[in-house]
């Protein structure tokens, strides 16, 4: 099931942007330029969104107000602060009035996707947490957590990952022992093969590399030229 946003961002750029890519993400996004838009849809629409997304800096009616009158429409619904303010007195704000977050322009896309999940988590039932944790996958001594985008290496606490490193890492997972092309991974992951996204690749694969340096099973070596093996050593 999509989770739905009401978003709110006045800057059609970033708001194209961000829109596209939480669509990408498999978010049924709903966008308002305005605070008043922004009501007005909420007020036909509220029982519909699982989370609001609300920069402060509005035309005609500002986040803050924005958030006032939802409150008092929805006591329970979630909502995220994106701002380019960064003054405490405004972040003080924004947190007594109840907002779950607080993301500051400019900020990393991958970030915001974490930072909702989380929220729409926490909010979820206790039944419906549990039912996620179906999804982990275990191999070795680690344990991906894929919907949390967190990494758990021998038990130990949970490694919070960016959505591109928990796609890598998923997929690497489905292939173990196996050279790996270079040009396999971003096709089959990302839909291209590119100079840009293929040192996002080399990035991904030296952050992972390095998270699991503290596991005994599982690590990825590089294939010079060709591409990476995936290694698990099989448990007694």
């Amino acid at each position: 099931m999509k989770h739905r946003i009401l978003f709110v961002e006045d800057q059609e750029d970033l708001g194209n942007v961000v829109k596209q890519y939480l669509e990408a993400m498999n978010f049924e996004v709903h966008w308002c330029l305005n605070g008043k838009d922004a009501y007005r849809t909420f007020l036909t629409k509220k029982q519909l969104f699982d989370i609001l997304i609300i920069d402060i800096q509005l035309p005609e009616m500002n986040g803050f107000e924005l958030a006032e009158l939802i409150i008092k429409e929805n006591v329970s619904v979630p909502f995220l602060f994106l701002t380019a303010r960064n003054e405490k007195k405004d972040r003080l704000k924004g947190l007594k009035l109840g907002a779950d977050d607080y993301i500051s322009k400019p900020f990393d896309i991958d970030e915001l996707v974490l930072r909702i999940k989380n929220i729409i988590r926490r909010k979820q039932p206790p039944e419906q947490q549990a039912a996620e944790t179906k999804n982990d996958i275990p191999i070795g001594d680690i344990v991906l957590h894929k919907d949390l985008l967190r990494l758990s290496i021998k038990g130990g606490k949970p490694i919070t990952l960016t959505v591109r490193e928990a796609e890598l890492l998923q997929y690497l997972c489905k292939h173990p022992n196996r050279v790996l092309k270079r040009e396999e991974i971003l096709l089959q992951l990302w839909g291209e093969n590119d100079y840009f996204l293929g040192r996002s690749l080399d990035v991904f694969i030296s952050r992972l590399r390095k998270l699991l340096q503290n596991s005994d099973t599982v690590s990825i070596d590089n294939v010079y030229g060709v591409g990476f093996v995936f290694n698990v050593k099989k448990t007694e």
